[in-house]
């Protein structure tokens, strides 16, 4: 049977920008129509690169476009609730890259508009798509595993990331770079809201090279019914270490544990003359036998797939609110020096 395609694009032409963009068109019922980035060589040699018909250096004036009926927004972190809002007043459905916002005010304020605007607000939280979180998420909730007892998540970065990967880092900071995937992963499995948090943070590193913002962050969020998570999220580690990313976790219940290790048990060692790496298998874009694959890409799969088949997103605006939420409490728990209620 025929299904339409569904005609996006996408704002912020960065990293995930370019995730997204072939996300959609190796979708067979999504059509990437524009793209959005404020500077101008970028976006037409994005546009030329990807034969994409429309090139916008202003949101807004996107938004106004007819044709358009969805839209990714990828912009950096600080960056998202302008341009969430205005194509959500326009109509258009939209997928916006984690976290939903960095203030838990202006994140209700995203939710509120779509909600209004009858859209769908889907937040591109991508380890829910990740398989080995996908498969521990069913195994917790077969019952299986029992009830949550505590977590232990461990997502950090080497500085290569704030000093060299993002232009950004001095207008966020990473909890809310890498942080808001896991403390979304832990509340998804719980299935349970998060209400305290106490945080410390660390901030001489990256300072020190006149880079503005927090090396570490450890924190405890206690969950309803006493469930606990331990988190820790760092981007100073060496430039040394084989993979970009220091991604591990275990997940403990009353009558089982699980542990994750996507980037340490070494399933693929690479070494030449340069270096050593250990590729990343699970996240993506990865090309398989001429197929784009990799939880990053079903992530965007999904949201199409959702417009097409008018369904609600499993990760919507509500969980990037909640997470906004838990994180804003984290930073007035390391500011404050005290446990925060959320």
């Amino acid at each position: 049977m025929f299904m339409r395609k569904v005609k996006v694009g996408v704002v912020g032409l960065g990293i995930m920008g370019r995730v997204h963009t072939r996300a959609y068109k190796s979708h067979p019922n999504a059509e990437v129509v524009a793209v959005c980035d404020i500077d101008e060589n970028r976006a037409k040699s994005f546009a030329r690169e990807f034969s994409i018909a429309k090139v916008y250096m202003d949101f807004r004036e996107m938004a106004e476009d007819s044709e358009l009926e969805a839209v990714s927004v990828t912009t950096p972190d600080f960056l998202h609730k302008e341009p969430v809002i205005t194509f959500a007043k326009a109509g258009k459905d939209v997928l916006c890259e984690k976290p939903l916002a960095t203030s838990t005010s202006d994140a209700e304020e995203m939710v509120k508009t779509a909600r209004n605007a009858g859209v769908k607000l889907m937040v591109a939280f991508h380890n829910r798509w990740s398989p080995p979180y996908a498969i521990l998420k069913s195994r917790a909730d077969s019952g299986e595993l029992g009830s949550p007892l505590y977590a232990y998540m461990r997502l950090c970065d080497t500085i290569y990331v704030p000093t060299r990967m993002i232009s950004w880092s001095s207008k966020t900071s990473v909890i809310w770079f890498l942080g808001s995937h896991v403390v979304d992963l832990v509340r998804w499995i719980f299935k349970k809201e998060a209400e305290k948090v106490y945080c410390i943070k660390r901030d001489y590193v990256l300072r020190s090279m006149n880079i503005e913002t927090e090396d570490l962050f450890h924190y405890i969020v206690e969950f309803q019914d006493g469930a606990v998570a331990l988190f820790e999220n760092s981007w100073v580690l060496p430039e040394t270490l084989p993979s970009v990313v220091d991604f591990a976790s275990k997940f403990v219940f009353t009558k089982g544990c699980i542990y994750v290790d996507t980037h340490h048990s070494q399933a693929m060692r690479v070494y030449t003359s340069m270096k050593a790496e250990n590729p990343d298998l699970f996240g993506g874009p990865l090309e398989i036998h001429e197929h784009l694959t990799g939880f990053n890409v079903r992530t965007v799969w999904h949201f199409v797939e959702c417009l097409v088949g008018d369904k609600t997103p499993l990760s919507a605006g509500e969980d990037g609110l909640a997470v906004t939420r838990i994180i804003e409490a984290a930073l007035k728990s390391a500011t404050e020096g005290r446990p925060v209620k959320i």
